[in-house]
C-alpha cells in the first residue's frame, strides 16, 4: 500500500526500458514514467492522459508546450530573480511550483490540489527540495481560493482537470471575481484551457476573462487556434498592461512554436462569445477518443 492509501505497483515498461510507478489515486490511475532521455525525469499520467513532466536534476526544464508558455509568464512577471507570491490551483506533479522556486528563490507559493493521494505519491517519488517555500493544501480549488486574503498573490495559475476536463465552477465570472480579489493590483491570472473545434469553450473563457479583467491574451499552437486539433491554450489576464510583444517573441521561439493573440485580433477571435456565469457554466469538453494514443 502506498502512503496515499492507494494500490501501489512498480513495473518495467519494456517498450521504453524505463521504470514505472503505478498507484490508484482519487482521480483514477496515476503513472509515473521515467524519461529515457533525461535520467532524473518522470512524466505523470492520469488514466493514460499526460499531466506533468518533472526533472529532479533540473526544475527549470519544462517538458510540455503549455508548461513552457506558463514558464514564459513566470519569467516576465517581475524582474528576473525577484521573489513572487504565487497561487497554483491544481498541483499535479508541482512542475510550475518547482520552476518558480528555482527561478525566483525565496518565493512564497501555495498549491491547492483536491487529490491528496496524488500529492502524497508525488511527494514520495518526486520530492521537493528543502528550503523551497511551497505549501500544498488539500481541497477544492475554488474553496481554497476563497480562504486566501485580498491582494495576496502576484500570480494565480489555474491548471485544474478532473477526468481530463476543467470543472464547471472554475470557469465562471464569479470564480474570476474571486481570483481578482486575491490578486495584487498588478497581478496576473493564467489558465490552462483545453479545447478543440469549434473552440466554444476557449472563446467563452476569453469572453469571461474580459468581463472581469481589462487586458487579455492567449498563447497557443496555431493549429489549436485554427481548430485543427484538440490542445492546450494559455489564457493570461490582468488589469494592467501585458508584455504581449515579449511573449510573442518567446512563444514563437519555442521548440514547438506558438502564437499569441491579443487586442483586436483576440476580439475578432472571440466575437459572438459571451461570459459564463455560475448558472450557465459547464465543464470543458472531453478530449476526442484517441487523443492520448
Amino acid at each position: 500500500m502506498a502512503r496515499g492509501g492507494g494500490r501501489h505497483d512498480k513495473a518495467r515498461d519494456k517498450r521504453r526500458g524505463s521504470a514505472v510507478v503505478v498507484a490508484e489515486v482519487d482521480g483514477g490511475t496515476a503513472s509515473l514514467v521515467s524519461d529515457p532521455d533525461r535520467p532524473h525525469a518522470r512524466s505523470l499520467l492520469l488514466d493514460g492522459a499526460p499531466q506533468s513532466h518533472v526533472d529532479l536534476a533540473d526544475p527549470t526544464h519544462l517538458g510540455f508546450e503549455y508548461q513552457r508558455r506558463l514558464g514564459h509568464l513566470v519569467d516576465l512577471l517581475a524582474p528576473p530573480g525577484r521573489p513572487a507570491q504565487v497561487l497554483h490551483l491544481g498541483g499535479g506533479a508541482l512542475t510550475l511550483a518547482r520552476y518558480v522556486a528555482a527561478t525566483r528563490p525565496r518565493s512564497t507559493q501555495q498549491v491547492v490540489e483536491v487529490d491528496e493521494k496524488l500529492t502524497r505519491l508525488v511527494r514520495e517519488h518526486l520530492p521537493l527540495e528543502r528550503g523551497w517555500r511551497i505549501r500544498v493544501r488539500g481541497g477544492d480549488a475554488r474553496e481554497g481560493l476563497g480562504r486566501l486574503p485580498e491582494a495576496w498573490a502576484d500570480l494565480v495559475i489555474a491548471d485544474v482537470f478532473s477526468g481530463a476536463r476543467t470543472p464547471a465552477h472554475l470557469t465562471s465570472v464569479e470564480f474570476l471575481h474571486e481570483v481578482r480579489r486575491v490578486l495584487r493590483p498588478a497581478g496576473w491570472y493564467a489558465a490552462n484551457i483545453a479545447d478543440g473545434a469549434p473552440l466554444r469553450h476557449l472563446r467563452a473563457q476569453i469572453a469571461t476573462a474580459g468581463a472581469v479583467f481589462a487586458e487579455r491574451c492567449v498563447l497557443a499552437d496555431p493549429a489549436v487556434l485554427r481548430g485543427r486539433r484538440f490542445g492546450n491554450s494559455v489564457l493570461l489576464a490582468a488589469d494592467g498592461e501585458l508584455p504581449v510583444a515579449e511573449l510573442t517573441r518567446r512563444t514563437a521561439g519555442d521548440a514547438h512554436p506558438g502564437r499569441v493573440e491579443a487586442g483586436r485580433a483576440l476580439d475578432a477571435f472571440t466575437a459572438g462569445a459571451g461570459p459564463v456565469t455560475d448558472a450557465t457554466a459547464t465543464a470543458s469538453p472531453p478530449p476526442p477518443e484517441g487523443t492520448f494514443g
